[in-house]
């Protein structure tokens, strides 16, 4: 019999699971304040860091919510709606990858058009930036992932329409755990490789640069299918 590797946990998921856990068991209640990112490093005794990514992953689920200038707080939810594991949330099933592809789609190949109609200088310089580093971080997933998601709110930036940004913002959560997954799969799998990713946001920028808005449009539509297809196919297999 093949069984699945198990592998372990990190720190920021071991974080985010004990979290889970006293929200799930109303230790901590809808409403209620987490401590700070230091004093929540001091009790776990990790870094800030796997502080700060524990945090986002429960943000992902929608438990808790960051409030400027106020802190962190817990959200009302249906127990049901949290009852899968913590890690991959978003990745455990085909229609939660849909859904966020569903929504990538529609709204980033309309920002590719506004992005090649108004980037600036400082757009492509910042665009150009983010794809240096993505070749830079091509063996690195969480530092690739982080550059591929500073490339793609460039050019939400560039749109020129702040509601667009918000927009995008508001997905980045999600988007850039998709992003992180894609890269590691490309990574470590046969199937696909990080050096069509960095392709693919490569046209995507010529296109842009160019100011070709269909034909940004295609680029970015191309590179969504692209990682639509990749997870979807790991997740058939895993």
């Amino acid at each position: 019999m093949k069984y699945k590797q198990i592998k372990p946990k990190k720190i920021y998921e071991e974080v985010a699971d004990t979290l889970l856990d006293s929200i799930r068991s109303g230790e901590l209640q809808p409403g209620e304040k987490l401590d700070s990112v230091q004093q929540l490093a001091e009790s776990f005794q990790v870094g800030r860091s796997a502080i700060r990514e524990a945090l986002t992953s429960l943000r992902a689920m929608g438990l808790i919510e960051m409030r400027q200038g106020e802190g962190t707080y817990v959200k009302a939810f249906e127990p049901g709606g949290i009852a899968f594991p913590l890690q991959r949330a978003l990745l455990m099933n085909q229609a939660d990858l849909q859904n966020l592809m569903e929504v990538r789609k529609i709204l980033e190949t309309g920002i590719a058009v506004s992005a090649a109609r108004r980037r600036t200088d400082e757009d492509i310089a910042a665009m150009n930036e983010a794809l240096s580093d993505m070749v830079a971080y091509s063996g690195d997933p969480e530092k690739g992932e982080k550059a591929d998601l500073a490339f793609h709110l460039a050019i939400a930036s560039s749109a020129g329409n702040d509601l667009l940004l918000s927009l995008m913002n508001h997905v980045s959560d999600m988007t850039a755990e998709s992003m992180r997954e894609t890269r590691r799969i490309c990574l470590y799998e046969a199937s696909a490789t990080v050096e069509q990713l960095n392709q693919q946001h490569d046209a995507i920028f010529k296109e842009i640069h160019a100011g070709n808005p269909e034909e940004a449009r295609t680029a970015m539509a191309a590179h969504l299918d692209y990682v639509e297809n990749v997870l979807r196919d790991y997740m058939k297999m895993n």
